[in-house]
């Protein structure tokens, strides 16, 4: 935003009574700077009734002509963009060039000069708002130039330099001239810094991160959105609302919907309040796009057309028709899902709306449509048309979008596969994926790099089907192994790298510990939470803004091949489970050999195994009454019958009594294989995928001989459980209760070779990274557990089911263990159901003697919960 440059601290001072022309005069000066700072803020209705105040104190008589004049043009040009912001933006440019005109008037040319300068500012940042982008650029010359004209006869406005170079930044930007955009903004940054001005420094910074999302390098974007947003914080707090609508429009560019969601539902509100019209309509236009990635097609239309709305009133065609263009998505989406041929009548509107995008100079938004129009014929079983409608597509662009590289790649691949050619399809795929991958490998923080997945879902769906269908030879099989590690878990195919600690971080995290603990205090007093809960839940997700402009998190490894697969696992046997079209399949890779096994409907074993963990959580409690007991435990064996049947029977013949490594789908994340009769007593090693496993195994080199044992508060049976682990152990580092804190549990962490650690837990579904361990002091973090360097090879979680994920779109599973996967522990072993202290120790008693005699950590866990696997719901996650 634009405005002109104020001398911030100066605000009107109590009521006004009856007053002479000098102190009317000083008084609407006093008025229109702080209505500057409001409008600075997007405070634009506080801003406007200031200003309309200082015009009404210019009629006092005996005023100085000249001096009206200049005041009057001051509360004139900002009133002008004010009621622009919150109304039609035609009107606003009117008004700026009758101020324009009555500067004729002045006398004095340095004053007439920075007046001029004003004008021409916000005129320029009005056009670039509604997108005449080119007419903005020109007014934003002609200020630049000035500015450095007065400049040298006034070294003190330096500051109206700094505005005009942000905004023409900013448009050099809009205009994807990437080049010129940074020129503008670093030397802003640099003016602004060295004649402190914070503020606007952390303008400029905002700015450059947007310029920086436009070209595409959405982690660095992120990273300067960070650096403002502090700044924000501390200076101006009101100019996070439009910073939160430009960092919700980066995280539906990495996958993040949800989080960009709840971003704009919290300033939304704020943003209706002020009435800034343009805002106002772009956060709903972001929010719409947020709700079709969630796949919320009510919402995504709802929001998408009342922004339209708005931004045709405020005579703003080419953001109303990026607003069209989402409307015309969610009708492309349903079309597409529908078992009918979709109506030619929604070709012809989306090809309409590609051409009024195109005379907007909207380039991408014009591709897009078109691809979506081809997407439509090639359903139609038009073929041809959708090709002749590709070719539309301008090619000599490249594009920035991940969601249109990734839609064009789709569209190409289904024409393909329309014409009969299987092999450009699944190279479409590839290129389309090997694309996404050189994005994630960019970015910072484990929820980032798994949300990219969602750009490439249908694409790798596609590949996943085409390749099942062609997998019956062995050869077959093997290359739809190929196609489901290329498709899954890539999250889990990096190797960490040391990155500087954030000190704003850090202390957001423990600000979410201290109400963390709060609210179990005044949960078990019997207090209302509800308060605490929404400061709880805000604070998460400050922690976790602060995280997304965090650096790479680490260096990509390559896909495994089946070959190298099969030499890791020697005489044991992988099976990889997939869903195509409701049907679950295994791949098996054993002898060398990869076969593939179809099993059935996936959304019966879905339910069973969503069964299966609600019994056994019913069941974790100790001392539960015999009865009841019975009730549930037969419940859950026949669940686990149920999973028994159709995830392993199918597979004996190939599975005889080897151990087993499983890359579980979906809900089969949350299966304790121990419980599946065909597993009792088997080792069996649980993994994101096979690459994932094979980077697990390591380089053979001996683990660290270091063992830790923490005991939080709360478990009645840890006591003896950790007494009688540490005397098998030789010389282990104990943190008993009252040395179990934070701090001092994070630092013994580092270098061991194996961490045993019995403490209360709690999965958090809705941010995974915020899964926690009580200790004595508070809550630790997955997040944090996940940042250690030099993790442990081995950690076990003895109590609660933090074995779980969430598992976002391309079977990208995070949580707790899975930070702890991620982060290069090799081996973690943890529940993934509730599980009462009791059956816990005496598991993790006979794990530990397992182990200390020699027996791998699958099998140690195998024999251990084979003594009573439904309330010894652990796993082996890793290499096991």
């Amino acid at each position: 935003m634009a405005v002109a440059v104020h001398t911030p601290g100066l605000r009107p001072r109590g009521t006004r009574g009856p007053t002479g022309p000098d102190n009317a005069i000083e008084l609407a000066r006093e008025l229109h700077r702080s209505a500057l700072e409001a409008a600075t803020a997007d405070r634009h209705p506080l801003a406007i009734r200031q200003m309309r105040e200082g015009l009404a104190l210019l009629e006092t008589g005996g005023i100085a002509p000249q001096d009206r004049l200049e005041v009057r043009a001051r509360l004139m040009s900002t009133l002008a963009f004010c009621l622009a912001e919150t109304g039609n933006v035609e009107r606003g440019l009117t008004q700026l060039a009758a101020v324009e005109a009555e500067l004729g008037g002045l006398t004095d040319e340095g004053l007439r000069d920075g007046l001029a300068i004003v004008v021409a500012v916000n005129q320029a940042a009005l056009l670039c708002r509604v997108g005449r982008i080119e007419e903005g650029v020109a007014r934003l010359d002609v200020a630049v130039e000035r500015s450095e004209r007065v400049l040298v006869e006034k070294p003190d406005a330096v500051e109206q330099l700094v505005v005009a170079l942000t905004n023409r930044g900013n448009a050099h930007g809009e205009a994807q001239d990437y080049h010129r955009a940074a020129r503008d903004l670093d030397r802003a940054v640099e003016l602004a810094d060295a004649h402190d001005l914070p503020t606007r420094s952390a303008i400029a910074k905002h700015a450059l991160g947007n310029s920086l999302q436009r070209a595409g390098d959405t982690p660095a974007a992120l990273r300067h959105y960070h650096d403002a947003a502090l700044a924000f914080q501390r200076l101006e707090p009101g100019l996070l609302l439009r910073l939160r609508i430009d960092q919700a429009e980066a995280l539906i560019g990495v996958g993040l919907a949800d989080e960009a969601g709840r971003l704009l539902d919290e300033v939304l509100p704020e943003l209706r309040r002020q009435r800034i019209g343009q805002d106002v309509a772009e956060a709903e236009l972001f929010r719409a796009a947020a709700a079709l990635q969630d796949g919320d097609l009510v919402l995504a239309k709802r929001m998408a057309k009342a922004a339209q709305r708005k931004l045709l009133r405020r005579g703003s065609p080419a953001w109303a028709g990026v607003a069209g263009l989402l409307a015309l998505r969610v009708d492309v989406q349903r079309a597409l899902q529908a078992p009918r041929r979709p109506p030619e009548q929604l070709v012809r509107r989306a090809i309409a709306l590609s051409a009024e995008l195109t005379a907007l100079r909207l380039v991408e938004q014009a591709a897009l449509a078109l691809v979506l129009s081809a997407r439509l014929e090639i359903r139609r079983g038009a073929p041809d048309r959708a090709d002749g409608l590709l070719r539309g597509v301008v090619r000599s662009h490249k594009f920035v979008a991940i969601d249109l590289r990734m839609l064009l790649r789709l569209c190409r691949a289904e024409l393909a596969l329309a014409r009969g050619n299987r092999r450009v399809a699944l190279a479409q795929a590839k290129a389309g994926l090997d694309e996404l991958g050189r994005m994630r490998d960019r970015l910072g923080g484990l929820e980032m790099m798994s949300g990219t997945a969602v750009h490439g879902l249908e694409l790798g769906e596609l590949a996943v089907r085409l390749a099942l269908e062609g997998a019956g030879s062995a050869e077959g099989a093997q290359r739809l192994f190929t196609w489901l590690e290329r498709t899954k878990a890539q999250l889990y195919r990096y190797d960490p790298v040391e990155t500087p600690e954030d000190d704003g971080l850090t202390e957001r995290v423990t600000e979410v510990r201290r109400l963390t603990g709060a609210l179990l205090r005044a949960r078990l007093d019997g207090q209302s939470t509800g308060a605490l809960e929404e400061r709880l839940r805000l604070a998460k997700h400050a922690a976790t803004r602060l995280g997304w402009g965090a650096a790479p998190w680490g260096t990509p490894r390559p896909v495994v091949t089946a070959a190298e697969v099969a030499a890791a696992l020697g005489d044991r046997t992988l099976v990889s489970y997939a869903v195509s079209d409701d049907e679950l399949v295994a791949v098996v890779l054993v002898d060398g050999l990869v076969r593939l096994v179809r099993l059935g409907p996936a959304g019966v074993v879905a339910e069973s195994a969503r069964r299966l963990h609600a019994d056994l959580n019913a069941l974790a409690p100790d001392h539960l009454p015999a009865p009841l007991v019975e009730v549930i435990s037969a419940s859950a064996r026949r669940q686990a019958e149920v999973l028994d049947q159709a995830l392993l029977r199918p597979l004996a013949a190939m599975l005889g009594g080897r151990e087993l490594v499983v890359v579980p789908t979906g809900a089969l994340h949350a299966v304790p294989w121990g419980v599946l009769p065909t597993c009792a007593g088997r080792p069996t090693s649980v993994v994101p995928s096979a690459t994932a496993w094979v980077s697990a195994l390591g380089s053979g080199q001996d683990d660290p001989d270091g063992v830790l044992l923490v005991r939080g508060p709360g478990l009645q049976a840890a006591q003896t459980e950790l007494d009688r682990l540490a005397g098998y152990h030789d010389r282990p580092t104990v943190l008993d209760v009252p040395q179990a804190k934070v701090g001092a549990v994070l630092t013994a962490l580092a270098g061991q070779g194996l961490a045993h650690i019995a403490a209360h837990g709690e999965h958090e579904p809705e941010n995974a990274l915020f899964s926690r361990l009580e200790l004595t002091d508070g809550a630790v973090f997955a997040y944090e557990i996940g940042r250690v360097r030099q993790l442990p090879t081995k950690v076990v979680l003895s109590a609660c089911e933090l074995a779980l994920n969430r598992v976002r779109p391309g079977d990208e599973p995070l949580g707790f263990a899975g930070a702890l996967l991620a982060g290069g522990v090799r081996t973690v072993i943890a529940a993934s159901s509730k599980v009462g202290d009791e059956p816990s120790a005496l598991a993790m008693e006979v794990f530990h003697r397992e182990l200390l005699a020699g027996e791998s950590p699958a099998l140690a866990l195998a024999r251990a919960v084979a003594e009573d696997p439904l309330r010894r719901p652990f796993v082996c996650l890793g290499a096991g």
